[in-house]
């Protein structure tokens, strides 16, 4: 039984299984050594772990977008991370007015959810903006057209707003509420960790309502099945693809704002790459086109990230580890990508499009 079984294996399926095995080994190592030689205290590990999942949060709220568009297009949207950037980056001029007329302080929870509608809307008219000019004149064309386009757009919305803004770094102001800790599960966690994770999961849970519940849920979920079908029961095809482009982009420019008050620092115009690439990563992660499927991407891929440096890296003796987090994400992209393109929880596709 074993002879046949490996006869019917070729040699680059033998290869996936000794890499499969090897990268086991390897990760297995070391967390026993990091954990064994007890190099963080419990403290430690508990404000890396909502510093994870605060920052996962924020991928997830991203990579809702990617999963969004192509749940409806099959469509890859490159230029989703800089529809982030524009969110952020134009909101942080208007954070700062707020804190020098002291609006900031004075009432901090209606500035923070001003801010997060102005970020929502701008990311959204320039998301609308995006389909209505680059990509709806291409929706029967090639996908590898309208993908060269996104990428083409990712770079006009860069160099826009370095010309619009300048190149220099910019930083969202301190907000008065956030600072601190809160006592959870015996662990002192700074304050803005949970307020953004728990904002985001918010969103998210509403998107999910909003997608299952709504009539223009049910509409988008109708166009992604089959697009010809949901034409002859009268829906409006170009409607909902703009709907869907609108949601998206609110939710990215929602994630700019708890992104700048996650981490104030790095709001300038090349901001949205890594993010977008992460947040691709996290929609691979958990299975493009599977919305529930981002979300849990997005959290476990912000947790690895904060975790997999101190608990893998630091245990296989790699000097300066904490910095190594970005090679952790795309690392993380390619295993998926051999071990598992559909993700955690599958690919979502109509069994047409499959």
């Amino acid at each position: 039984m074993f002879k046949k079984t490996l006869a019917r294996l070729s040699w680059v399926d033998i290869f996936l299984r000794v890499l499969q095995l090897v990268a086991a080994i390897v990760i297995v190592y070391g967390l026993v050594t990091t954990f064994t030689t007890a190099r963080y205290s419990s403290e430690q590990w508990a404000t890396l772990a909502f510093a994870g999942l605060a920052q996962g949060s924020i991928y997830a709220l991203i990579a809702l977008g990617y999963t969004l568009v192509y749940g409806i297009l099959l469509m890859i949207n490159f230029a989703h991370g800089e529809i982030y950037m524009a969110g952020a980056f134009s909101t942080v001029f208007l954070a700062m007015y707020f804190d020098r007329n002291g609006f900031l302080a004075s009432n901090p929870l209606v500035a923070i959810i001003v801010l997060i509608l102005f970020s929502a809307a701008i990311s959204s008219g320039i998301a609308i903006l995006l389909e209505r000019i680059a990509y709806r004149p291409l929706r029967n064309a090639p996908r590898l057209i309208p993908l060269i386009t996104a990428i083409g757009a990712s770079f006009l919305l860069q160099y826009t707003f370095r010309g619009l803004f300048g190149s220099q770094f910019r930083s969202y102001p301190e907000v008065s509420i956030l600072r601190g800790t809160w006592t959870i599960l015996g662990f002192n966690v700074p304050i803005v960790q949970p307020v953004v994770f728990l904002a985001a999961v918010s969103l998210m849970i509403t998107l999910y309502w909003y997608v299952e519940r709504t009539k223009a849920g049910r509409a988008m979920r109708a166009v992604s099945e089959d697009k010809a079908v949901a034409r002859l029961m009268g829906v409006d095809i170009d409607k909902v693809i703009v709907s869907t482009f609108a949601l998206g982009g609110a939710l990215a420019g929602a994630a700019g704002v708890f992104n700048g008050l996650f981490r104030p620092q790095g709001v300038f115009f090349l901001m949205g790459f890594f993010p977008g690439i992460k947040a691709f990563t996290a929609a691979v992660l958990g299975g493009i086109g599977n919305i529930p499927g981002a979300m849990f991407g997005g959290l476990l891929l912000g947790l690895i990230e904060s975790l997999g440096p101190n608990a893998v890296l630091e245990g296989l003796g790699i000097p300066a580890a904490n910095q190594l987090k970005d090679a952790i994400a795309f690392t993380v992209l390619v295993l998926i990508l051999i071990f598992r393109p559909q993700g955690i929880f599958g690919e979502r596709l109509a069994e047409k499009k499959a």
